[in-house]
């Protein structure tokens, strides 16, 4: 009985597997499609490219807290933190992350960085081209990653503009 049984299964599994065969293949219109992501379609929670974050006085969100480096468990996230001047204020707290890199060749998309973060100054984007022949492209850096602002007075506005 247990053989007929079997030979029942692999034969319903054979007939899906021959009348998906014959159907018309339905392809994406990824390359060449309209918008950013080029008709690409995306999940809302994907995990793309690494983006930080500005507030709404169009300051950085990052302090150089280093909890995304540390709970990073491939350690693919390096910071170097820098103070705060009253004239030069990069970010509303004392210290501002001077250097932030994130070495894709490394990183396993967990998202631990994001979770971890408590300003919320880092979040997953959308990006999900990331391939490259050379390894030394894929150490995204801080002007890489972070997010431009729009009609901000000033030298915020002239240092995203060059980051474009």
């Amino acid at each position: 009985m247990s053989i007929v049984r079997n030979i029942a299964g692999v034969a319903k599994g054979m007939s899906i597997t021959f009348g998906e065969m014959f159907k018309p293949t339905e392809v994406e219109n990824y390359p060449d499609g309209p918008g950013p992501t080029r008709g690409a379609m995306l999940q809302e929670r994907f995990r793309g490219a690494h983006v930080l974050q500005r507030d709404e006085n169009g300051l950085e969100k990052c302090v150089a807290c280093f909890l995304c480096a540390a709970a990073c468990p491939s350690n693919c996230i390096y910071i170097e933190a820098a103070d705060n001047t009253a004239e030069k204020r990069i970010s509303s707290a004392e210290r501002y992350a001077k250097v932030y890199n994130i070495d894709y060749n490394r990183c396993i998309f967990c998202g631990y960085c994001v979770e971890a973060c408590p300003t919320d100054a880092i979040t997953h984007g959308h990006g999900f081209e990331l391939a490259s022949l050379n390894a030394t492209n894929l150490v995204m850096r801080k002007e890489d990653m972070l997010v431009a602002t729009v009609g901000m007075p000033g030298e915020l506005a002239a240092h995203s503009d060059s980051i474009k």
